[in-house]
């Protein structure tokens, strides 16, 4: 993932969201790889979005207490009801000097709904909503 890439979402792991094995729990990272493909969907679309699939959900590496970990996203389909996201996950140690080595990778699937939660066609923003890089304002 090129490093001029706006993240969806970067997040500093804490001791909290550890399992027995030290390393930060599995279910922790798969609740923040759904977060960050729902940021995705959002720059395509203002629509509300429920998520009905991840897929290929691969873990490559442990995530570590103090790791900071970067979520970045990409639109792979948008369908009628449906947009997939593709959120390939970084994590950068404080001390192994800034290496960044790949965590895991997942597809993620969410569907357009109404009021009701019943599937909606997709209408796309012509303007896609992004976070300014420097000031963190919505552009």
């Amino acid at each position: 993932m090129p490093n001029d890439k706006i993240p969806a979402i970067r997040i500093l792991m804490l001791p909290r969201d550890t399992n027995a094995m030290g390393t930060i729990f599995g279910g922790i990272i798969l609740s923040y790889i759904d977060l960050a493909g729902a940021v995705e969907a959002r720059r395509t679309s203002s629509q509300v979005f429920v998520t009905i699939a991840m897929r290929e959900v691969v873990f490559h590496a442990p995530v570590y207490v103090g790791d900071l970990v970067t979520f970045y996203t990409e639109t792979v389909r948008v369908g009628r009801t449906s947009i997939t996201t593709k959120v390939t996950v970084q994590a950068c140690a404080r001390d192994d000097g800034g290496d960044v080595r790949l965590v895991t990778e997942a597809e993620v699937v969410y569907v357009a709904v109404d009021d009701s939660r019943k599937p909606i066609p997709i209408v796309q923003t012509d303007t896609p909503v992004l976070m300014d890089a420097e000031s963190g304002d919505l552009e």
